[in-house]
């Protein structure tokens, strides 16, 4: 027994190292935020705030001192979120995460984001770089006192390297990426091509509500007239990563509204506002507050850039949604077929540019590519499998307006943070580029206003594909001419209605003389918000934040007919009708009536879509649409060419597929939740999971890193919770897109403005605000914006100081 007793004390010393080495480890890697630090490039002393959740307080006596400091906060609380940022804009995700993102850096490097970030560098005026330095000192002051890496640092052997301001730049263009284009429907229309003629494309994709098809020309024949739709050439053209912008998925997109005083219990303005973007561990936003001389402002920063992007001063409050312009073509660019090194253009053969990348890759060798480009901007498909083997006559270029080189991204911030009127708002953003947003403002004199200001191509009277799928790039009609003036954008200033509201709807008025997008969101969580608002006269800021957390589905409402309608052979049936008898579309978490819903909207549109379009290309690029609007079409018109299955001899009708789908769906939930429906309940599948990258994608890691909290809502509510429809049936119907943070802001008193974001401050796992705001965020919570007295500093006070000379 001695032996044990001797094996029983050594593994007791090992467990009792590994913790003191733990412990130890942790110790070096947490923050300083007490005290002193010293760190070169300050002009002066900088004192940072934390309150209890975090956030930081920067106090500088200079814009230049208060950018480092933010920069200085990023490091400490979010260093990894700025290395990812980093890394996804200089298309070097493979050095660190291995051959897994090779396709991703392949496109990243075709796209050419960081080429054209310092090109917009090399353009900047001198206040736009001076902050930009300034920022990127502050980030590589802190880099200099680290004393241990967090941990994402240590599992996968990579090591923080300098920030420039070409990183911010790089990643300003990677969120107007995520915003701003619709290449990828361009994509989908064109894979359609192949299985149907225009006039299906355009009932399964319909055109926004009480718009006609805006496209004229007959596309599906236009491609097989080109050789473009052969069986060999599509399977390649399909291949396509499913990288594209967020802005492409039906469903998304974001909120706000902004109250006069007349519509305001306060008798001053109110203004709400949640953007919808992808769920991270830790949130995309991390919260701050800047007071210099010049400056007094709060709200969401964001990692890698140096600014106040959402928020509130002294003055006014602002908040954006995304316009969701057609800012992007696609281009089939024909191969000369005499020189491979040429392509055609409407003067002939012309030159691609070219240049070698060599990509890096983790535990592999290098990959090197030729990088090519058109007239038209980046030869997109080399990156995406479409070489001159698969496709040796044509390739796919991208023209997008925010790849051109004269884009300042920090100007319009610093006039925004600084405006001190809804009108001097307005002028400082009409220098914003690149991503379009919908801008709502109010102001302390009482005035709300409005403008969608970014850069949005003009097209060509006679170009009959209107944006909307792959154009022949050899044709000058599909040339864009120029740009919609700045001063031509939408934009409204105190309406006599009392109110502005946007959630992605057509924001355009009646007669406005420029096309800004065909893709515009269904209008419904727009029709909720102005039903929400019509219920009183006057709103509180309470009132507003009752309206973001609204979880009636106005969508789910629009198809219930139907769905109480079916009547499967099904021994569920019967309880699944009870659940559904007085549902009014509200997707309440406890519920059972949401699930069967959204079960059997999935199941109805594979039932009606899948045969005709092809069940591969179904499932690997439409299996996560929820085809809404064609669900509604089908069945509204009872269009019996939709309902009958091509595989099958009979003629099903639509009143078949109805309740073969809900059979489906009962099949389904049954062998996930059980056999009884009354014990169904919507959040047991509808979690909201904000993916930590990379660890969620290691099963052994991801409970410590991820976060995921049971929500209600769905795609379409104003708690815009969307609805996952692809992938494993384990991972069916989470929410991986939601509101990335709430903001309600009171502009006579900013002391009862508050706000809340979807993880917490800290990007370390084990810091108590980790995951501290994600059951308050679920809930509908706030915290103060602006906290009083001593509660701004009751998480520590941190002096920043330069060195003292010797």
């Amino acid at each position: 027994m001695r032996w044990l007793k001797r094996a029983l004390l050594a593994l007791l010393a090992l467990c009792l190292l590994v913790a003191a080495a733990a412990w130890f480890y942790v110790q070096r890697v947490n923050p300083v935020h007490d005290g002193r630090l010293s760190l070169p490039g300050l002009q002066a002393e900088v004192r940072i705030e934390r309150d209890a959740h975090g956030i930081p307080t920067i106090t500088a006596g200079s814009d230049a001192d208060a950018f480092f400091a933010l920069g200085v906060v990023h490091v400490q609380d979010r260093l990894w979120q700025l290395e990812t940022h980093r890394r996804i804009g200089s298309g070097r995700l493979a050095e660190a995460f291995g051959s897994a993102a090779l396709d991703t850096d392949r496109f990243l490097r075709a796209l050419g984001v960081r080429q054209m970030a310092q090109a917009q560098w090399a353009r900047l005026p001198a206040e736009s770089r001076a902050v930009l330095e300034a920022y990127s000192a502050g980030v590589n002051a802190a880099l200099g006192q680290l004393k241990a890496r967090p941990p994402e640092f240590l599992v996968l052997g990579v090591v923080p390297e300098a920030w420039t301001p070409v990183d911010s730049l790089a990643w300003a263009m990677m969120m107007a990426w995520d915003l701003g284009g619709n290449w990828r429907n361009e994509l989908q229309r064109m894979r359609l091509a192949a299985a149907l003629p225009r006039e299906r494309i355009d009932e399964l994709m319909p055109p926004y509500p009480g718009d006609a098809p805006p496209v004229t020309r007959d596309y599906p024949q236009l491609y097989r007239d080109l050789g473009l739709l052969r069986a060999p050439v599509r399977q390649a053209w399909t291949s396509l990563p499913a990288l594209a912008p967020e802005s492409g998925i039906e469903g998304t997109g974001s909120n706000n509204w902004v109250l006069s005083g007349a519509r305001s219990a306060t008798g001053q303005p109110l203004l709400a506002n949640d953007p919808h973007l992808g769920l991270t561990t830790p949130a995309l936003w991390y919260f701050a507050r800047l007071k210099t001389p010049t400056l007094d402002v709060g709200g969401a920063t964001m990692p890698g850039l140096p600014s106040v992007v959402l928020g509130q001063n002294a003055r006014i409050a602002w908040g954006f949604t995304n316009t969701n312009p057609d800012v992007q073509d696609l281009y089939i660019e024909q191969v000369d077929p005499a020189d491979a090194t040429r392509y055609r253009t409407p003067d002939g053969s012309a030159a691609f540019e070219t240049r070698p990348e060599t990509i890096r890759v983790k535990g592999g060798d290098d990959v090197t590519m030729t990088v090519r480009r058109t007239r038209h901007g980046p030869v997109i498909s080399d990156a995406a499998g479409l070489d001159d083997v698969s496709n040796p006559g044509h390739v796919l270029a991208l023209r997008w307006a925010a790849l051109d080189p004269d884009s300042d991204p920090i100007a319009p911030s610093l006039g925004m943070m600084r405006a001190a009127t809804v009108e001097a708002f307005i002028a400082a953003a009409e220098g914003w580029v690149a991503p379009m947003q919908n801008m709502v403002v109010a102001d302390a004199s009482g005035h709300i206003g409005i403008v969608s200001p970014g850069r949005v191509p003009l097209r060509q009277p006679d170009n009959d594909l209107a944006g909307q799928v792959p154009a022949p790039g050899w044709d000058a009609r599909y040339d864009w001419i120029g740009w919609i003036p700045a001063h031509e954008t939408p934009r409204e200033v105190d309406p006599a209605r009392g109110w502005i509201a946007t959630a992605n709807q057509r924001i355009t008025p009646p007669g406005y003389r420029h096309h800004l997008t065909h893709d515009w969101t269904l209008p419904y969580r727009q029709q909720r918000i102005e039903q929400r608002l019509a219920e009183r006269a006057k709103h509180t800021l309470d009132d507003l934040g009752a309206i973001q957390a609204d979880v009636k589905s106005l969508a789910a409402a629009k198809l219930l007919p139907w769905l109480k309608q079916a009547r499967p052979a099904h021994t569920l049936a019967d309880a699944a009708r009870q659940q559904l008898d007085g549902w009014d579309g509200t997707m309440a978490g406890d519920r059972a009536a949401p699930l069967i819903h959204w079960a059997w909207q999935r199941a109805l549109a594979r039932r009606l879509f899948e045969d005709e379009v092809g069940e591969s290309l179904f499932s690997k690029h439409f299996a996560g649409r929820s085809f809404q609007d064609a669900l509604e079409g089908v069945l509204t018109r009872d269009d019996a060419w939709w309902c009958d299955d091509k595989r099958t001899p009979a003629a099903e009708s639509c009143a078949d597929r109805n309740s073969v789908a809900l059979a489906d769906a009962l099949d389904e939930l049954s062998a996930r939740f059980g056999a009884d429906p009354a014990r169904w309940r919507w959040d047991d599948a509808h979690r909201a999971v904000s993916e930590h990258r990379p660890f969620s994608k290691v099963a052994a890691l991801a409970p410590w890193f991820e976060v995921s909290v049971p929500v209600p809502g769905d795609t379409y509510t104003v708690d815009a919770m969307r609805v996952s429809l692809a992938g494993p049936e384990a991972q069916r119907y989470r929410a991986v897109h939601g509101p990335s943070l709430r903001a309600l802001y009171d502009v006579a008193d900013r002391a009862n403005s508050r706000f809340m974001h979807s993880s917490g401050q800290s990007g370390l796992p084990w810091a108590a605000t980790y995951r501290s705001f994600a059951t308050p965020w679920a809930e509908g919570q706030t915290v103060p914006l602006w906290p009083a007295g001593a509660a701004a500093a009751a998480g520590g006070t941190l002096r920043l100081q330069a060195p003292v000379a010797p």
